[in-house]
């Protein structure tokens, strides 16, 4: 690798700590990562390697979990936030942008936060992760993909009742995420030229405006525009039809027009493998496709499935970018 992955501690009482250490213990110097936050939250036992230069992981996680201290106020109970800790948690997550903007590390792997914790405890006014990191970074528009081996999925509009989606979804939303997605799926995927099925928002894709005119007056305008700028678009295409296996083989990634018809197909596919990656950031981001489920943190229960799959692809699309 040319440079480690950094992973940024998250809600330090939710399970971020202990997947990280279970997925060190899986990966071991075969993925080279390093843990951005307070050694004393990883779970007792765990063999660890204080680093102060990142470079040091790639040697150091063969035989333990490279941690880049950063202390954290106040008592740590797993399962129960700590509102001294929000600004804590928060610097990480910038001390881990800025080490990946400088080229110190390869991607950034970002475990869950607890955004009611951030708001209480240091008022934090970012909706979640990816708003502060695109805040970081200085870009006004991402798109959130959620990818596994078996399927990609981008959802248009994302965290806003079902009833607003109609009025959200405008032509220069729809244009905006296929441009994005498009350039990700060249730079971090290595696709030289990328397949992208467009779902339609009404059932049977409006059928032919008999259940609705978003796909005649919103959706096909914007596919037909960037058609014959080359873009490879399928669609739309009734969401029904759209997942099984063989229609699948047909594209690189499926863009859905709100956020269940995009994520219920992949949590049903690979429930434990889905990785949420940020696309149009000026660097890799990925996370695991889970929260911080307090509810179980501290009790050894928690699947580091998904963060091994999340570090896996920011190595993959960290190296694809930097080719």
């Amino acid at each position: 690798m040319s440079a480690p992955i950094a992973l940024s501690c998250g809600e330090p009482a939710g399970i971020g700590p202990e997947t990280a250490a279970a997925a060190w213990e899986r990966l071991r110097g075969g993925l080279p990562f390093f843990f951005i936050g307070d050694p004393a939250h990883l779970p007792k036992g765990t063999p660890i390697a204080c680093i102060t230069d990142p470079a040091a992981a790639i040697a150091a996680s063969a035989h333990a979990l490279p941690v880049l201290v950063h202390a954290f106020d106040g008592p740590l109970t797993p399962g129960v936030p700590n509102p001294a800790h929000a600004t804590s948690v928060i610097d990480v997550i910038a001390r881990g942008v800025d080490l990946v903007q400088s080229g110190a590390a390869l991607a950034l792997c970002t475990a869950p936060i607890h955004k009611q914790a951030l708001q209480d405890g240091a008022g934090f006014v970012f909706p979640g992760h990816t708003e502060f990191l695109a805040h970081l970074a200085g870009v006004d528009r991402v798109v959130m993909m959620l990818a596994s081996d078996r399927l990609r999925v981008v959802p248009t509009t994302i965290h806003i009742p079902l009833k607003e989606v109609p009025q959200a979804l405008t032509p220069d939303l729809l244009e905006e995420t296929l441009r994005i997605t498009q350039a990700a799926l060249i730079r971090d995927f290595g696709l030289s030229a990328p397949r992208m099925a467009i779902a339609g928002l009404n059932p049977h894709a409006g059928e032919g405006g008999k259940m609705g005119r978003e796909e005649i007056e919103v959706i096909a305008p914007v596919l037909a525009r960037l058609r014959a700028e080359g873009l490879d678009l399928r669609g739309p295409m009734s969401a029904d039809t759209m997942f099984h296996a063989a229609a699948r083989a047909t594209y690189d990634a499926a863009i859905c027009m709100y956020h269940d018809q995009a994520l219920i197909p992949i949590k049903t596919l690979d429930f434990d493998r889905g990785v949420n990656v940020t696309l149009g950031l000026p660097f890799i981001r990925t996370s695991p496709d889970h929260g911080t489920a307090l509810d179980i943190a501290g009790q050894d229960r928690a699947n580091p499935t998904s963060l091994i799959e999340a570090l896996k692809m920011a190595q993959l699309m960290g190296e694809a970018r930097r080719r």
